[in-house]
C-alpha cells in the first residue's frame, strides 16, 4: 500500500486561519464582552490539596471525579459487554420467546431520554434491587479493611449504594446498543460458516466460541470501540443523582469558586484525554486483528 503525500493547500490554510479568528474572537467576548476575569492558576489546587490532618498531598474535586468517573466506565462497560452478549445471543437464537426477550429489552431502551432512563433505574429499579440483593447491608456493616479494599476498587462505604447503582444504570442503557452491534456481526457472517460447523459435529456452544464469535469481534470492533468511549461520556448523567463523577466534580467546583470557564474547559479536556485514549487503542487492536487475518 503506497502512502499518499500530504499537501498543505490554500484552502487548509484559510481554515487554519478561520480557526485561529474563532479562537480570538471567543477570547475577546470572554474576557471583555462579559467582562470575566479569569484565573487558570486555581485548576492545579482543583486536582490536588494539602491534607490538614496528614500532611500528604491527595485528590482534590477533579481528580477524584476523574477517578470516580475512570471506575464507573470500567465497570459499566464490563457489565454492558455481558448484556449486550447475551440479549444478541437471544436477538439471533432460534427461540421466539428469547427473540422477543432481547427486542424488548433494546426497542424499550433506545427508544426512551437516558435521563428519564436514569431517574427510573435510580430510584425505582436499581433501589429496590440494593435492598434485595443485600448491598446496602453490606455496605453498612463491612469492616474498615474490607471498606478500603472496595473504596480502591468501587467506592467509598457512604456511595457505595450510589455507585453500584450508577453502574448498572450505564451498562443496561448501553447494553442495548452493544446488543444491536452483536447482532449484526452475527448475522453477518455467512450461512456456509455455520453448515460447516454443524457438518464438523460442533455443538451450538462450540460454534460460537471457536467460528462465528472470533469472526464477529473483528468486524463490530469498531462500532464497539465507539459504544466504549459512549459508556465514558454517558457516565457524565450520573451526576443527576449525586454520584461524585467529573461532570459532579466539576460542578461542586463552580458553585464553590465561581471559576466557570476554567472549571468546564478542564473538564472538558480531562474527558477529551479518556476519550482519545480509547480511540487510539481501538484503531491499534483493529490494525492488529487485520494483520492476523
Amino acid at each position: 500500500m503506497i502512502a499518499r503525500k500530504v499537501r498543505f493547500r490554500a484552502l487548509d490554510f484559510v481554515v487554519l486561519i478561520l480557526c485561529i479568528a474563532l479562537g480570538i474572537y471567543v477570547y475577546y467576548r470572554i474576557q471583555y464582552g462579559l467582562q470575566y476575569k479569569g484565573n487558570w492558576g486555581v485548576i492545579p489546587g482543583f486536582l490536588i490539596k494539602l491534607d490538614s490532618t496528614t500532611g500528604r498531598w491527595v485528590p482534590n474535586f477533579l481528580l477524584e471525579g476523574l477517578i470516580t468517573t475512570l471506575k464507573l466506565s470500567v465497570w459499566a462497560t464490563l457489565l454492558a459487554i455481558l448484556f449486550g452478549v447475551i440479549a444478541g445471543l437471544f436477538r439471533t437464537g432460534s427461540n421466539l420467546f428469547m427473540r422477543m426477550v432481547g427486542r424488548t429489552y433494546v426497542e424499550l431502551i433506545r427508544n426512551l431520554p437516558p435521563l428519564v432512563l436514569i431517574y427510573i433505574f435510580y430510584f425505582f429499579v436499581v433501589d429496590q434491587l440494593m435492598r434485595m440483593s443485600g448491598i446496602q447491608l453490606f455496605a453498612q456493616n463491612m469492616s474498615d479493611s474490607v471498606a478500603g479494599v472496595v473504596g480502591v476498587f468501587f467506592a467509598e462505604r457512604t456511595l457505595l449504594t450510589q455507585f453500584i447503582s450508577g453502574v448498572i444504570t450505564v451498562a443496561f442503557f448501553e447494553g442495548a446498543y452493544i446488543t444491536e452491534i452483536i447482532r449484526a456481526g452475527i448475522e453477518s457472517i455467512e450461512r456456509g460458516q455455520n453448515e460447516a460447523a454443524y457438518s464438523l459435529g460442533l455443538s451450538w456452544a462450540d460454534k460460537m466460541r471457536f467460528v462465528i464469535m472470533p469472526q464477529a469481534i473483528k468486524r463490530v470492533l469498531p462500532p464497539l470501540a465507539n459504544e466504549f468511549i459512549n459508556t465514558v461520556k454517558y457516565s457524565s448523567i450520573t451526576s443527576v443523582v449525586s454520584i461524585q463523577e467529573l461532570t459532579y466534580m466539576g460542578r461542586t467546583a463552580v458553585v464553590e469558586t465561581r471559576y466557570m470557564f476554567e472549571t468546564w474547559i478542564t473538564v472538558a479536556a480531562m474527558y477529551l484525554v479518556l476519550t482519545l485514549t480509547l480511540s487510539f487503542f481501538a484503531g491499534y487492536l483493529e490494525k492488529r486483528l487485520r494483520q492476523s487475518d
